[in-house]
């Protein structure tokens, strides 16, 4: 079952002020402005697939784009220069570090799944039934799902720290655009711990995988019966997890080794895609945060 811990919830409690940019009429602010809308409905959707996770990526990225240009407008510069509060300008620093390291994290944990996932594909290419065994395969496909899950709990933790630190978030009241800026910045953040909440939960394994040991076929029944029962809420990798435990049932007339085969590889062709969407998304994610941060340092040390 779903880790509670994956809820999104958690990320609305605090309360973002409204902000009002002075230069309301500069493209920079005008576009902004309809990407944060943009987040905002996709925040109020009911549930999430991978075709709308992917698109999230790509829009969080496109949303720090706006970002760095806000930070690049002179009005920016010139407020960012002045005195104001450290303890602000370090909270930014400190979330802009740790959502890289996210990104990062999450990214090297989507590539070591795709290349297990390829191999097992590989494998079973190669197999014929019954004359060569794919269980190591297997095996090493659920090992390496055990070992996202791990990641999945240390990038949890980190939002965590987040989550906590934006409660005490501080305020600015001295200057008008660059309070407004703060207010931006933050609400920026707590989308992405948002969308990052829900993707992970996506990527977490949501079944028990069944270990091969000799109880391996009652643990494998249950997850195909759980997973027959559940078919219409199951993703592309909660497809896979169940196609593989089926793989370690023993055959029968109605379901041929062949056939067996044949549905994980389906299953994981279409999960392939589905890494290289999300690949892609958190790459254009990654640099997109770098530059936002990029442009954070370099106004700060004038």
């Amino acid at each position: 079952m779903r880790m509670a811990a994956f809820s999104s919830k958690s990320t609305k409690k605090h309360s973002v002020r409204s902000f009002s940019f002075p230069a309301r009429s500069h493209p920079s602010t005008l576009r902004l402005e309809a990407e944060l809308s943009k987040r905002r409905c996709w925040q109020g959707a009911s549930s999430s697939n991978a075709e709308t996770l992917s698109t999230s990526l790509f829009g969080l990225a496109e949303l720090y784009i706006c970002i760095e240009d806000l930070l690049n407008l002179p009005l920016t510069h010139q407020a960012l220069t002045q005195p104001h509060n450290e303890e602000w300008e370090n909270a930014l620093l400190d979330c802009s570090l740790k959502h890289l390291d996210l990104c990062s994290n999450t990214r090297d944990a989507v590539l070591s799944m795709k290349q297990s996932a390829r191999e097992l594909q590989s494998a079973l290419r190669r197999s014929k039934a019954g004359e060569l065994s794919i269980e190591s395969n297997i095996s090493c496909y659920i090992a390496s799902r055990k070992t996202m899950k791990k990641e999945i709990a240390n990038s949890l933790a980190s939002l965590k720290q987040m989550d906590d630190m934006f409660g005490d978030f501080p305020q600015l009241e001295h200057d008008r655009h660059l309070s407004a800026v703060a207010a931006l910045l933050k609400e920026a953040s707590l989308i992405t711990a948002s969308i990052f909440h829900t993707f992970l939960s996506f990527l977490s394994p949501s079944m028990l995988k069944p270990k091969l040991k000799p109880s391996k076929w009652s643990l494998a029944s249950k997850l195909v019966r759980k997973g027959s029962a559940d078919k219409q809420k199951m993703n592309e990798l909660d497809r896979v997890d169940v196609a593989v435990s089926n793989l370690l049932l023993q055959g029968s007339k109605a379901d041929s080794e062949e056939t067996k085969i044949l549905s994980a590889l389906l299953n994981l062709e279409s999960l392939d895609a589905v890494f290289e969407s999300f690949e892609e998304g958190l790459e254009c994610l990654f640099r997109s945060l770098l530059h936002a941060r990029v442009s954070f340092l370099n106004i700060l040390s004038h």
